[in-house]
């Protein structure tokens, strides 16, 4: 597998190609977001990220892996940022923008959920991981499959907020589903990487999410 860093106004971010790799040929991508523990200004640290780190090792790999790094302190400090960027790679010439998938763990798990409820016409299907997010706002996501994984034991995020999001998801019609580990603590991603399933389950997946998207919160009155 080949890598690649490229920038995109103030973000850095590492681009990694499948073996065999064919310019012009449309590909499709995941957009990583790490958790907390890869923020900075040094792209080794993303590069030895657990993503990578595992799914190198899987000959038959065949996304385009987009990561961008945060440089602030949380991925909401840069959203707007994230945003334009998330929609840069699902237009570049390499991505097939039928299959663009988003996933993240922890701090990437909480801006996996926001940025796919913000971008649900970008994104094929989503896996957040030990994240959580807005679950009133889940109907956004009606149309945009997800599968979350979780820690049963996890003291850092705890496991309610993943559930709340698949609830509220499955509650507007969506299609979420949820994989608890029993015996791990914060570190639901390993297992999820580790998992080939889960990267099948997302090929299984092409881009139907902005046939019809829901908001039913209006009226300052009821909400604000």
């Amino acid at each position: 597998m080949r890598y690649e860093e490229i920038g995109f106004e103030s973000l850095h971010a590492i681009v990694r190609y499948p073996n065999g790799y064919q310019q012009g040929k449309k590909y499709p991508v995941i957009i990583l977001l790490h958790g907390a523990g890869g923020r900075g200004n040094d792209l080794e640290v993303t590069r030895q990220n657990p993503f990578f780190v595992i799914t190198d090792q899987m000959a038959d790999f065949e996304f385009i892996s987009v990561a961008p790094q945060c440089c602030a302190n949380t991925w909401f400090d840069l959203f707007e940022q994230l945003s334009r960027f998330a929609r840069a790679v699902s237009a570049a010439e390499f991505t097939d923008p039928e299959r663009v998938y988003l996933m993240g763990p922890s701090m990437g798990g909480y801006g996996t959920w926001q940025l796919a409820m913000s971008l649900p016409e970008l994104f094929a299907a989503i896996v957040p991981i030990c994240g959580g997010g807005m679950y009133w706002n889940a109907g956004r996501l009606a149309n945009v499959p997800v599968w979350a994984f979780h820690g049963a034991l996890d003291q850092i995020v705890l496991l309610e907020e993943s559930q709340k999001m698949v609830d509220a998801v499955n509650h507007c019609g969506g299609n979420a589903k949820l994989t608890v580990y029993p015996q791990n603590t914060h570190d639901a991603w390993c297992d999820t990487y580790s998992n080939p399933q889960v990267f099948a389950w997302l090929l299984s997946h092409k881009n139907q999410n902005a046939k019809q998207l829901v908001d039913e919160y209006h009226g300052s009155k009821l909400y604000g």
